[in-house]
């Protein structure tokens, strides 16, 4: 998984996603979350478009929302931050983050892709894919 010609790693990553009224089906992109195994690293980058999301959900808990956005950050980082996952690796805190839940912060299908920079692909998909 690494040594890459041009010094890429594979890394994988999912938008999370805010689902307000899951009877309805509707959500907005808020987050990524990043993971390169070659590298030991994974992070999350959030961005909550208040706006949109009260457009789709006039009484959603905003205060809640960006709780949990916050808490995916988290574990990201790890310590004392992360609660339970505190000592788990970055392999095991990005499986815990994308495994599928039914909350209102939900994870999207993982995809993959090659980069020299996971910390700089987080800014792009997240300018990309959120922003």
């Amino acid at each position: 998984m690494t040594g890459l010609p041009g010094g890429r790693d594979v890394f994988e990553y999912a938008v999370l996603r805010v689902v307000p009224r899951v009877e309805r089906g509707e959500l907005i992109n808020a987050g990524v979350v990043v993971y390169c195994r070659a590298r030991s690293f994974v992070t999350a980058r959030t961005h909550l478009d208040e706006a949109r999301l009260l457009a789709l959900d006039p009484e959603v808990d905003l205060d809640g929302v960006r709780a949990a956005l916050h808490a995916v950050e988290d574990v990201c980082r790890g310590g004392m931050e992360a609660g339970a996952a505190a000592s788990d690796d970055a392999g095991r805190r990005f499986r815990w983050l994308i495994a599928p839940r039914s909350t209102v912060v939900q994870p999207g299908p993982v995809h993959t892709g090659l980069t020299v920079d996971p910390e700089a692909e987080a800014e792009r998909l997240l300018d990309l894919l959120v922003r």
